[in-house]
């Protein structure tokens, strides 16, 4: 009969317990499609708590126009990165990333389950997959366009990007006149494509990220819109952006909703003219959402008026996930 040799045989109390898997679920899709409503129920679900990623919802002095989530359901469900900046700070993306892995972090050590919801994919990419390297700019270059920009306008420049980078350009915010000049000065500076850059820099994560879509039809995600654009107006929002006129060349302002009624106010188009087109950029907003998504083959698209217990039921059989 072998006898057991205890000499090298650990002492089972001291081996660690396996590490608890971690999961991010991002619910991601256009604006106005209830990714919020969805965010409150699975946090409730999973008794956890919520992360924004939605950029334009960072601003304590901008509530209306970003359709920042109601005293209710803030209140359903504990939300971080809600109003927690004012519009005279600077605060990068770089900045979101390093602070929501720190949340993300402290959340894990008593939760296996945090949701993050918002419409800046960006940012909800800087999380979950990290910033990519690019390479220096030519500063020359970049003062040039910049110069170019206060001569003419962003649509020469919109124009150039289209011409030089058209995937990029296909899901860019062509208004948003330092995003393009960051594209062109890149393009310019190495003579490759923006995009060429995107998606090489592979950052490490200690959790797995679920990604929930929502979706639909063209014409009923418009509509949607047209309905939300109506509420905030009913809310207050002119009143909202008057008082912020004296800003207006804040970056955290060069915002649809309120880069519209600025114009309004300045008399370079009527009130129903701003109205129009703050519903028009919101949709061409909407199709850039979609489009910087449609691509990620890691995305479980639902129909937005889906029952919740359909996505719950995916997360038990396809990530064995149990909600509390």
């Amino acid at each position: 009969m072998t006898k057991l040799n205890f000499v090298n045989i650990v002492d089972i109390h001291s081996i660690s317990k396996p590490l608890e898997k971690h999961y991010l679920i991002s619910i991601i899709g256009p604006t106005a499609i209830g990714k919020t409503a969805l965010a409150i129920k699975l946090a409730q679900l999973f008794q956890t708590e919520i992360i924004s990623s939605d950029s334009r919802q960072f601003y304590k002095e901008m509530q209306i126009g970003t359709a920042v989530p109601s005293a209710e359901e803030l209140t359903a469900a504990k939300h971080h990165f809600i109003q927690h900046k004012s519009i005279h700070e600077s605060y990068t993306v770089g900045d979101f990333e390093r602070e929501a892995l720190a949340l993300l972090d402290k959340l894990f050590q008593s939760k296996p389950v945090v949701i993050m919801v918002g419409g800046s994919g960006l940012y909800e990419k800087a999380v979950t997959k990290g910033l990519d390297n690019f390479p220096k700019v030519n500063e020359q270059i970049k003062e040039q366009l910049i110069e170019a920009y206060h001569e003419k306008g962003i649509a020469p420049l919109a124009e150039k990007l289209q011409d030089l980078d058209p995937e990029y350009a296909q899901e860019a915010d062509l208004e948003n006149h330092q995003r393009v000049i960051r594209a062109l000065s890149i393009c310019l500076s190495s003579g490759e494509k923006f995009s060429s850059f995107l998606g090489q820099t592979a950052h490490k994560r200690n959790f797995e990220n679920i990604l929930i879509g929502l979706e639909a039809d063209r014409e009923i995600i418009y509509n949607r819109i047209n309905k939300r654009v109506g509420i905030m107006l009913e809310n207050g929002l002119l009143k909202e952006v008057e008082s912020l006129e004296k800003y207006k060349n804040l970056n955290a302002l060069n915002t649809v909703g309120y880069k519209e009624l600025f114009e309004f106010l300045a008399g370079e188009v009527t009130q129903n003219e701003a109205i129009e087109n703050i519903k028009t950029h919101t949709r061409r907003f909407a199709k850039r959402q979609l489009t910087w998504y449609r691509k990620d083959e890691r995305v479980n698209w639902f129909a937005y008026d889906t029952d919740p217990s359909e996505i719950t039921n995916l997360l038990k059989d396809k990530y064995l996930l149990q909600p509390n």
